[in-house]
């Protein structure tokens, strides 16, 4: 079952709830108005013979007096009694309007004021909540899976030239913003720093290597073409031997990483990171290097190509990654979660930022939002109010005619008391 079909049973559930709760207090304030009516007609008939029972039925006389009024009062709020044409009956049916407009002024003018806002939004600790939630059972998952659902059809809005025209402007715009020099210092202080540099400087040597070998030939032609003519040919070869040799011998002792070559060639990149993050000369000509890049013609065409690229591959993208977008998505939900809860820091900030949004988008609108709740109201049938409003409140105001039938009958019984002291008098 969907999670609308889930709300509306439990909004059902809630309605009939109220409904049986309300009936239920009818009916007991009702079976109390029959006992009182029925201890009436007991001691009027029995008084006779037992008088003390006077007492009795003055309670029971004044009891349903009150219990019948409050009955009335309770009934003509909502309706009129047994649909009688009584003046200042079924009030909140004919008065729709001003109860709209009131409960709209009443909320806006109550509850949100900035000053009300403030105080209970300060009270509130939305960020803990927010981060419980995200790590409780499978909520950050179902956030995940929401989000993925969507995207298709967000992506399905925006014209695909504009998107990639757009993505295209973003990466422009975030290459220029990232200064190069001190990017590149860092870039290449943290490959340098892995050690990931050394194995490749040896794989280098050895296709180095490799290529000497194989361009052995290549290389004695080169030196009987750059010799003299007076110089005999197995000279020219002797020399490209020795040539290419030597060069062997070289690559092969740079195999060692603690050759001197390899050490020069550290300490000049190790010089190179520093220059690059702290030498302004070298950073200025890194900026223009940059502007010259990003001015290219052929630079600009191959991110607008793959841009395109992307804004057009994207929904195949989506579709053929939605568990691997759904399981990333979900960690991150998961680590913000986590994140919250453990940094009473971030709660603070996040929380200053709920408040702050709240606060500039409810409290000037107070004014349209208790007018919409008006509005809301006026749509309504004035049974429909009627009912709404009694469904909530109206098990309370059988209490109204319950409390109305005990003092009722109580005040009935001192008044005939002081009556019956005032006659012996």
């Amino acid at each position: 079952m969907d999670k609308p079909a889930v709300e509306l049973n439990a909004v059902q559930a809630y309605g009939e709830q109220k409904l049986a709760e309300l009936k239920r207090m009818r009916l007991l304030a009702t079976l109390l108005l029959a006992f009182v009516a029925g201890l009436f007609i007991v001691a009027s008939v029995l008084v006779g013979r037992w008088p003390w029972l006077a007492y009795l039925r003055a309670f029971a006389e004044a009891a349903m007096v009150g219990a019948c009024a409050d009955w009335f009062a309770v009934v003509a709020l909502f309706r009129r009694p047994f649909g009688l044409p009584i003046p200042h009956t079924g009030i909140i049916p004919r008065n729709r309007d001003r109860v709209g407009v009131a409960l709209g002024r009443f909320i806006s003018s109550n509850f949100l004021t900035p000053a009300v806002l403030a105080k209970r939004l300060g009270k509130v600790n939305l960020a803990h909540w927010i981060a419980s939630w995200l790590t409780s059972e499978n909520n950050a998952r179902r956030v995940a899976e929401r989000v993925v659902r969507l995207l298709p059809h967000i992506l399905q809005l925006l014209p695909r030239e504009r998107l990639a025209d757009w993505l295209s402007e973003i990466a422009r715009r975030g290459v220029d913003s990232i200064p190069a020099s001190p990017v590149a210092s860092k870039v290449l202080s943290f490959v340098w720093a892995q050690g990931e540099t050394q194995p490749l400087i040896t794989q280098a040597i050895e296709m180095a290597e490799h290529s000497l070998m194989d361009h052995k030939e290549f290389i004695r032609q080169q030196v009987a073409q750059n010799s003299s003519r007076f110089m005999p040919r197995w000279i020219d070869s002797m020399l490209s031997e020795r040539i290419t040799n030597g060069l062997q011998r070289a690559l092969q002792e740079m195999r060692d990483p603690d050759h001197p070559w390899r050490i020069a060639f550290a300490l000049a990149l190790d010089g190179l990171i520093f220059d690059l993050a702290n030498d302004p000369a070298l950073q200025e000509r890194g900026e223009r290097i940059k502007a010259g890049l990003l001015d290219s013609p052929a630079f600009r065409s191959q991110i607008d190509g793959l841009c395109r690229q992307i804004a057009n591959e994207l929904d195949a993208t989506l579709a053929a990654k939605d568990d691997a977008i759904i399981a990333v998505l979900e960690l991150g939900l998961q680590g913000l979660g986590n994140h919250l809860k453990e940094n009473g820091s971030a709660q603070a900030l996040l929380n200053r930022w709920i408040r702050r949004g709240l606060l500039r988008s409810l409290a000037p609108r107070r004014a349209d939002i208790g007018a919409y709740i008006s509005n809301v109201v006026a749509q309504w049938s004035s049974e429909s109010l009627a009912q709404r409003l009694e469904l909530q409140i109206g098990a309370d105001l059988q209490y109204i005619r319950i409390n109305g039938t005990v003092i009722g009958g109580l005040v009935g019984l001192v008044l005939f008391v002081v009556s019956k002291w005032l006659v012996a008098v």
